[in-house]
């Protein structure tokens, strides 16, 4: 039987090394600050130029969306809100105060975190949303899929 020497292994995992070396690279380049969260003069923070975000008072563009309508008063409504997305995989509540809660959700297999606000009116049938991706430049519209997707799983028109 014939083994591969010492020297000859080396060189095989020579490309696993490099290769695991540009991922990290690529990966570190992505990266960026968190993105502003909390409200704004009474406001969810605007969306960054970038196309990994979609808010519910931003005006026009693409990273427009329309608030979930719900029926009965604010804070039942953000109460359902925080059990549905409580059930979402890899989602952890980070604030909560009246009218406002905040989440973050995280990628499967990067662990990339995205930032979800709701913003609740007192007697207004509106919550207003607002997703963000943290790091990145695009999303691949997986903000826009979330948000759309809580609406069904609410029942919000």
């Amino acid at each position: 039987m014939c083994y591969p020497s010492p020297v000859n292994r080396l060189r095989r995992r020579i490309p696993v090394f490099l290769l695991s070396g540009i991922v990290a690279l690529a990966a570190a380049s992505c990266m960026s600050s968190p993105t502003t969260t909390g409200l704004v003069d009474g406001r969810l923070a605007p969306c960054p130029d970038s196309p990994n975000c979609v808010c519910s008072q931003d005006t026009g563009g693409a990273a427009a969306i329309a608030p979930l309508i719900v029926s009965g008063p604010a804070s039942e409504a953000m109460g359902r809100i925080k059990s549905v997305v409580l059930g979402q995989p890899r989602t952890r509540l980070v604030e909560e105060r009246p009218g406002y809660l905040r989440f973050e959700f995280r990628s499967r297999i990067f662990r990339f975190v995205d930032d979800v606000e709701f913003l609740g009116g007192t007697g207004d049938a509106a919550i207003q949303v607002r997703s963000a991706s943290r790091t990145g430049y695009s999303d691949l519209g997986v903000n826009r899929k979330r948000i759309e997707s809580l609406r069904a799983a609410l029942g919000s028109p």
